[in-house]
Order: structure tokens, then C-alpha cells, then sequence
């Protein structure tokens, strides 16, 4: 169609890359491969920032033809939101803690008061620390349990090492005692002397613990763990009974814990149960039950299990039907809170230990989410949680556990009179090349029954659930006659392990062609059509965008790429780059398979453009980022513009920032009402937007 976007597009030049270094060659198993942009991988060339800067000015001349739209959804987004709006206190002890938001500002002001009622004390105001900086994410944070101290870890340029500050929270004194270098991941030890932290190594992979002992020099802080095998990360943290510090390590495939008595600072670390290659589990603990266990030891989706220590029996606890994958544990007194997901969607049932009864928590809606929240009072009869769907704005309920009644604490407010009659959301099936049926989320105005302009999201790796979710932002969208559409494809976790399985190694073409048959399936049901059907994935949703712009360009008017990953094979194939090593159980590993090696060239998107006509591509960049390196998006475009220099294709990098984006959210808020705009243009006709 002749769109606004393509408009503008066909008036203006694009940069014009020459390079002048020889390509880089790359060897495999399948021989050699010339890399022609591999240069673009030096930061430090002259030539490579100019690069950059030369995209960030294109993206920048065609996103200002829609400067007027881009304020216009602002300002819109600003006046749906509640600007100055706080969190439900949650009660630890003698306090309650909050966050809290101010007009204006970009970051969480967070405070508690005591929880018998009082003054306001502001904890940490992530305003403050901001001032004169780009970019700011407090990464982690953790209260000591005598409530006086404060540790948190502070990113200062998207890369994610942090800064670890230690703050007295009565009196706002910075202790002395900065500590360099650290990851997430922290916790105290119950006499409060100690705080424990996680250290990355120089390929961002998180493998050992401190101990630090306040009052000590940092440079002096002990190591407690390392883990050597690069494939696991490591994580600390204590369980709700406050009985141990814990030390996970895990791969993408099998885990182990080590733990030792929270009141016992310098006690040694002890393994709990030796990892077993393939056999994940994880543990809290209860009083009297001793250690609660969610494994996949005996059944794929999880189950739940007692012991008394890792050296004996692990018993069932709870059986469950064949379909129902057991997530997540959180340990009451009297109760335990299980979040599973059953046909796809979440739900929370609550074991009564002295009963043995077992119930789920009701949903008013099927395709909706819930999920329990902080909770961190082991003798508490309620469960704190929330609730959402694609038109029901989140909501923080409390149940209580004996009575099984629950009480609204906060409904989201959207400002201006939001009616969510006006909308509808449901569920639709897509039928897979290989037949299999793939889950669709769907939110559209409730008048919106013709062929539509649609954005359909995917992502389909690491077994990462999209869940349907309400977003404030996404009205603007749908207001302007989009649909909005998830696409539940394999590699993610929507319907059990098996569905993550059938996404992954070997597999990995299912989640590519998932996707086009959901896109196939929006235009053959009448929800969309093929001239305004757009699509939008990042990281390694983003390798699944550019894997489909390649496999099916013809499909989508526009596709949105938000740090993709799409030099898979390069990255995969190199171990001295960040976080390789740990992803072979994710992707295989083409050094040591040619099954591996062929299949990930077929579908790496850098290695796999041709002189086509892609759609409308919308491409960003982080300078530092950590997980998908700025130059992986930057070879793509680079590539695209040398082997298909008609097609529409535009990238932006962020210079100061990383994974996520800009930190403020004002900056995140126009970013996206950027990317509406462009989304817009590319569905409008020329002259009418």
C-alpha cells in the first residue's frame, strides 16, 4: 500500500555504507563464511561509531515526519496514567514498604511507615540519585532484617554491573563501604552484619558469592562460592522461614543449591543434592515440613515434593493432572500458594497443610493472568496477589487462605474514563504447518469486526511465557482501530515443558513457523488482512522478527525489532563473547554438531538476507548492551542496505543505554509513542493520517 510511512520513506536517503576493511572470516563446520560487517564489531573504530551515527540520523529524519503524531500519543499516554500514584504497602515486621511515583519524575520514591500507622520515611529516592546522569536502574535491593540498613545495586549505563551502596536508613548515611562490580542478587544474614552479594565475570556471567561484613573493607570481602562450569548462573537468597541463605546455580537445564544457617554468617556453604544433568529443582523451606521442592526429577511439568535434606527421600506432596506445569512455590505457616499454569493460562491454588485440601483461587476471565506478589511474612493466613487481563487494568487482591475470601487492596486508574466494555479479548487457534494448534491472544475494540490493522507480538524462547496483560499504552492503539495479538508459539512455556522442547535445538524452525501461521491465521479468520498486518518481537523475539522477515517477507507490512538477536550463528559459534557457553542447551551448539550448524545457518537472519523486498523494517540498538551486543542489529541493517538496497529498513542505538532501553519513564513513554507513530504511518494511506 501506499502509506504514509513509505512515503517518506521513498524521500528520503538512506545511508549509504562502504566498507573498507576486509571481511571477516568465520569457520565452522560448515567451512568457511566471509562476514563483510564483522569490522562493526571494533567499538573503538572511527568507522563504526560513524556508522552508528549515521543510522541514529536517518532514524531520526524519518521519525520527525511524524514528530506531531509521536506528541500526540505523549501526551495521550500522560494523560491515561496517574503520575503521582504509590504502591499497597507490604508489611515486614514492624513496617510497611512502598513505592511511590511524583508528577514529573522519572523514578520510584521508596518509603515505608510503621505498620501500626505513622509518619512517612523515604528509603531511597531513585530521583535523587539520577540527577545529571542518562541512565539510571536500581538492579537490586535488599532491607537488613534488624530494618535499619539498605543495600541496592545501582546500573549507571544499561550495562548491568553494579554498584553495590550500603545506607542507613534512619539517618540516610552512606556507609563507607562501596563495593565494585556486582550482579543481581542479594541478602543479609538474620544478624544484619552480613550482606551477600553475586559478582559477574568479564562475559557478564554471574559465578560467585561474597560475604561482606559491615565495617570491613570490601577489597577484603570473602568468597563463599564460584562456580567454574560456564554454563550455570549464580543467584543468593534466603527462604521465607529465614532458616538458610541459598545459592543456586543453574544452567538452562539442570540445577544444584548449596545453603548454609542465615544465623551463621561465616558458616561454609554445603550442597544440598549434586546436580543430575537434565533435573532441575528448586527449594524454600517450611518450619515443619522442612524443605518444600519443585522438580522435574520424576515428571517433565514439575512436581511438588517434601524432604528432610538433600540425601533423603523427596516425597510427593501434591499429585496433578497430565496438562498442569507446577512454576512457582511460596511458603505459609499454614498454607502453601502454588502459581501453575493449566491450558496455557496461570492460576494459583492453595494447599491447606492441616486439611490437605487443595483449591484454586477463581479468575473472572479464562484468558487472564494472575500471579502471586511480595508476600514475605512466613506466619501470614493471606496470600498477596494480582490480577489482569488484555482489558482488565491490574489489580492487587489479597486472599485470605482460611476463609477464601479476597478483598480488592488497588485497581490501576486510568485517568479520562476507561470502559472496558468497549473492548473484548479472546482466545483463537492457529493450525501449525505440522498441525499442531497454537494459542492466540487477541484484544481489539468490541466494534472492531472488520479486517483490521494488527501488531502481532511473539517472542517463543527460554520457555518465557507471554501472558495476557493489560497495558495502559496499548489503548492508543487500539482507540485508532488496531488489533492487538500475542502469538503463543513453541519455545515458550504457555503450554508446558513439551511446548518449550518443541521450540528449541533441533526445533527451533517451529517457533519461526508458528508465528507466520498465526499471521496466516489473523488474515484467513477476517481479524486482519495481509496489507496492515505488522509485527513486533526484541531480543530473541527479535531473531524470531527477522527469521520471518526472511522466511515470509510478502506477510507483514511492518516489523518492529527491538534488539534482536539475529547474528545467532557468529555469536553461538564464538565462546569468548558474553553468555555464549551458557546458551548451547538453548540453541545447540554448531562447533560440535553439523545438524546444529545447518539448521542455524538456514535460519540466522544476518546470514540469510537476499535480494527481497522485506517489509518495512524498524530496528533498535544498546551500545551496552550486555545480552544482545549493539553490533549484532547494526550487521543486519548493514547487510540489508548492501544486498537490498530498496527495502524500507531503519535503526536507531541507543549510545548510553542497554537491553531495556532508557531508564526514565517519560523516555521510555516517548520512545514508544515513536514507535506507535511509525506504526501508524505504515497502515495509513499516504495524505490521511
Amino acid at each position: 500500500m501506499n502509506s504514509e510511512l513509505n512515503s517518506i520513506f521513498s524521500s528520503s536517503r538512506p545511508p549509504r555504507h562502504v566498507s573498507n576493511y576486509p571481511p571477516k572470516v568465520r569457520t565452522g563446520l560448515g567451512g568457511e563464511r566471509m562476514d563483510p560487517w564483522g569490522w562493526l564489531e571494533d567499538q573503538k573504530l572511527p568507522d563504526t561509531q560513524a556508522f552508528l551515527e549515521a543510522e541514529n540520523s536517518y532514524f531520526d529524519s524519518v521519525l520527525k515526519a511524524f514528530s506531531t503524531k509521536q506528541d500526540e500519543l505523549y501526551e495521550e499516554f500522560k494523560s491515561r496514567i496517574k503520575q503521582t500514584d504509590l504502591s499497597v504497602p507490604v508489611t515486614k515486621g514492624p513496617w510497611s514498604y512502598y513505592s511511590r511515583t511524583e508528577e514529573n519524575k522519572d523514578y520510584a520514591i521508596h518509603c515505608r511507615i510503621p505498620a501500626t500507622g505513622g509518619d512517612e520515611q523515604v528509603i531511597l529516592d531513585e530521583n535523587a540519585l539520577a540527577v545529571g546522569l542518562d541512565y539510571l536502574s536500581v538492579g537490586t535491593s535488599s532491607v537488613s532484617p534488624n530494618h535499619e540498613l539498605l543495600a541496592y545495586g545501582v546500573d549507571l549505563d544499561g550495562s548491568e554491573r553494579h554498584r553495590l551502596y550500603i545506607v542507613r536508613i534512619e539517618t540516610g548515611e552512606l556507609l563507607d563501604e562501596i563495593i565494585e562490580n556486582t550482579y543481581y542478587g542479594l541478602t543479609w544474614s538474620n544478624d544484619s552484619t552480613t550482606v551477600y552479594y553475586v559478582r559477574p565475570d568479564d562475559k557478564m556471567r554471574p559465578w560467585q558469592v561474597f560475604s561482606h561484613r559491615l565495617g570491613t573493607v570490601p577489597d577484603r570481602d570473602r568468597m563463599i562460592f564460584e562456580e567454574v562450569d560456564d554454563r550455570y548462573f549464580v543467584d543468593v537468597s534466603k527462604t521465607k522461614d529465614e532458616s538458610y541463605i541459598t545459592i543456586d546455580t543453574s544452567s538452562k537445564t539442570t540445577t544444584e543449591t548449596w545453603l548454609f544457617p542465615a544465623d551463621e554468617p561465616d558458616a561454609e556453604p554445603k550442597l544440598f543434592r549434586q546436580r543430575v544433568e537434565g533435573v532441575e529443582y528448586y527449594l524454600d523451606r517450611h518450619l515443619t515440613l522442612g524443605f518444600v521442592i519443585i522438580t522435574n526429577d520424576v515428571r517433565e511439568d514439575f512436581r511438588v515434593a517434601l524432604a528432610d535434606s538433600g540425601d533423603s527421600d523427596w516425597r510427593d506432596l501434591l499429585s496433578f493432572e497430565i496438562g498442569t506445569k507446577v512454576e512457582a512455590v511460596d511458603i505459609f505457616e499454614n498454607h502453601l500458594a502454588l502459581l501453575v499454569r493449566r491450558a496455557g493460562l496461570t492460576s494459583i491454588d492453595i494447599f491447606d497443610i492441616d486439611s490437605g485440601e487443595l483449591r484454586s483461587v477463581p479468575k473472572p476471565d479464562d484468558v487472564s493472568t494472575i500471579y502471586p506478589t511480595a508476600n514475605p511474612e512466613y506466619h501470614s493466613s493471606k496470600l498477596r496477589f494480582e490480577y489482569t487481563s488484555m482489558v482488565t487494568p491490574r489489580s492487587v487482591l489479597e486472599l485470605d487462605m482460611v476463609s477464601f475470601e479476597s478483598v480488592v487492596l488497588k485497581e490501576t486508574e486510568i485517568l479520562g474514563g476507561y470502559d472496558p466494555t468497549r473492548y473484548e479479548t479472546f482466545r483463537t487457534w492457529a493450525k501449525a504447518s505440522d498441525g499442531t494448534d497454537v494459542p492466540i491472544s487477541v484484544v481489539r475494540e468490541r466494534t472492531n469486526t472488520k479486517p483490521a490493522p494488527t501488531l502481532l507480538y511473539g517472542y517463543g524462547s527460554y520457555e518465557f511465557s507471554l501472558d495476557p496483560t493489560f497495558s495502559t499504552l496499548r489503548l492508543s492503539l487500539l482507540d485508532r482501530g488496531f488489533v492487538y495479538a500475542i502469538a503463543h508459539v513453541r519455545g515458550g512455556g504457555e503450554l508446558g515443558r513439551a511446548w518449550y522442547r518443541d521450540g528449541k535445538l533441533a526445533r527451533k524452525m517451529n517457533t519461526f513457523t508458528d508465528f507466520i501461521a498465526c499471521a496466516d491465521h489473523l488474515v484467513a479468520t477476517g481479524i486482519s488482512d495481509r496489507e496492515r498486518l505488522c509485527a513486533r518481537g526484541g531480543s530473541a523475539g527479535g531473531m524470531l522478527m527477522g527469521a520471518v522477515s526472511n522466511l515470509a517477507p510478502e506477510k507483514f507490512n511492518t516489523i518492529l525489532a527491538e534488539v534482536p538477536f539475529v547474528d545467532c550463528l557468529n555469536t553461538i559459534s564464538d565462546p569468548d563473547l558474553p553468555l555464549t557457553v551458557t546458551e548451547w542447551e538453548e540453541w545447540g551448539n554448531p562447533l560440535q554438531s553439523r545438524e546444529i550448524y545447518e539448521l542455524m545457518a538456514s535460519y540466522t537472519p544476518y546470514e540469510n538476507v537476499t535480494n527481497v523486498t522485506y517489509p518495512n523494517l524498524i530496528v533498535t540498538a544498546g551500545l551496552n548492551d550486555p545480552r544482545v551486543s549493539y553490533f549484532e542489529p547494526a550487521k543486519w541493517v548493514a547487510k540489508l542496505r548492501d544486498i537490498s538496497p530498496h527495502s524500507n529498513v531503519m535503526l536507531r542505538c541507543d549510545m548510553g543505554f542497554g537491553h531495556s532501553g532508557p531508564s526514565g519513564r517519560y523516555d521510555a513513554w516517548l520512545e514508544e509513542a515513536g514507535f506507535f507513530a511509525l506504526l501508524l504511518a505504515a497502515v495509513t494511506e499516504a495524505g490521511t493520517l
